[in-house]
């Protein structure tokens, strides 16, 4: 009895524990750095330039902060918003450096990666930091950009949490002549002229012939995330384009919108329903982001599409290449997927587009509503099934207890 009943306790604490554990591992920079005033303008920057929000939600991060004297040097010089982004991009580092380890560097000498670099952001290996050990017992750094030049050194730590995330003081502003590049603002960034230079002309020309160009262009400004189906996906469709009214052309392509700057890691961060440019009022027009480790699927209920890759990456614009239309279950027919439907149902979204297409894909379908109480149970599911894995283990260990 006594036995089984210590064995429900180790349960209980265990779970405990990992539930600690999985909550000790969020940081917020913006609260860190709050701490101390004399880098409040690093920290302001961080946040007005969104890459606050980027280094939340990355698991393994080193912060190189400057203080306010040192970021003086880069403000006085008028920069935009943007280009300062860019810069302050290569004081992140997508790699944990904490104060012991900066001196127990292999050789003496490393070279990292920084967000500029992990983003696309840069060209070649222009994102890359150098970090040196030099005699004296001091740590330098530098840009690889910059000609491997060591401008800046290690001053203290501000914050560690072991392999999670260090925040470490250095003197100077670490910059390149490619970060500094001028960074045209949003209401430089002509989205159809982009997405015909990227390989989306087709998507770009029916943009345009439905003026819903227009509205993507004016919501770059607040921030835009833009799937464009590739020219060979948008010509197969075509024809059922064209048979679409007017109205439901437009809210087709508004449909590829997202009225939200959204990275290429936001988007693997979580699973879930999102708006788009044609929700509106109980016009849903949302659809699910899936996503299984480095894929990331768009999921209509009519088909799921699969993100190839990042086109343009320029916040507050981002847009991705997408391998088919995405089809609104307001629009066309919805697929009611088979009972059990295990992984062997992978065949489905092919019949379920060409049933999607067909003579009644112009008309809202009778089964809209049962699919949107499913599509909108996504997240609730999830934390039912969690809840009850919760449930059945505390029950589990009040049953051997009372044994």
């Amino acid at each position: 009895m006594a036995y089984f009943r210590r064995a429900a306790t180790a349960l209980v604490l265990i779970f405990q524990l990992h539930l600690f554990l999985s909550f000790s591992n969020a940081h917020n920079i913006t609260r860190i750095l709050a701490k101390d005033p004399d880098f409040s303008t690093f920290n302001h920057y961080l946040s007005a330039t969104h890459l606050a929000d980027e280094i939340n939600r990355r698991q393994t991060i080193t912060v190189l902060a400057v203080d306010n004297s040192a970021m003086s040097s880069i403000l006085s010089k008028g920069y935009s918003l943007y280009t300062i982004r860019n810069i302050l991009s290569l004081h992140v580092l997508v790699d944990y450096f904490g104060a012991k380890k900066l001196h127990q560097i292999t050789d003496g000498s490393t070279s990292t990666a920084s967000m500029f670099q992990s983003t696309g952001s840069a060209t070649g290996t222009s994102g890359y930091v150098n970090i040196t050990d030099i005699k004296g017992g001091k740590v330098a750094f530098g840009v690889q950009d910059d000609d491997s030049k060591l401008t800046a050194h290690y001053v203290k730590s501000i914050f560690e949490k072991a392999y999670n995330i260090s925040v470490l003081h250095i003197s100077q502003v670490l910059t390149s002549p490619e970060a500094e590049a001028p960074t045209a603002s949003p209401s430089d960034l002509i989205l159809t002229t982009i997405l015909e230079k990227q390989g989306c002309k087709a998507f770009s020309d029916i943009l345009k012939s439905t003026g819903a160009d227009k509205t993507f262009q004016d919501t770059v400004d607040g921030g835009l995330t833009v799937f464009c189906p590739s020219d060979s996906a948008v010509g197969k469709f075509m024809p059922k384009f064209k048979a679409l009214s007017p109205a439901n052309k437009t809210a087709l392509v508004l449909y590829h919108g997202m009225p939200v700057y959204q990275s290429l890691q936001m988007l693997r961060s979580g699973n879930g329903a999102v708006n788009t440019l044609a929700t509106e009022g109980n016009n849903k027009f949302d659809f699910t982001v899936q996503n299984d480790g480095e894929d990331v699927t768009l999921e209509t209920d009519v088909v799921t599409a699969k993100v190839m890759g990042t086109l343009k990456d320029q916040e507050p614009l981002i847009v991705y290449k997408i391998d088919k239309v995405l089809l609104p279950r307001e629009i066309f027919k919805a697929v009611k997927t088979a009972a059990p439907a295990p992984k062997s149902s992978k065949k489905k979204p092919k019949n379920a587009e060409a049933d999607a297409d067909g003579p009644s894909a112009d008309a809202p379908s009778d089964d809209d509503g049962e699919v949107a109480d499913d599509k909108n149970g996504a997240v609730s599911a999830t934390i039912t099934r969690t809840s009850t894995v919760v449930t059945a283990i505390f029950g589990l260990c009040f049953g051997v207890w009372l044994m």
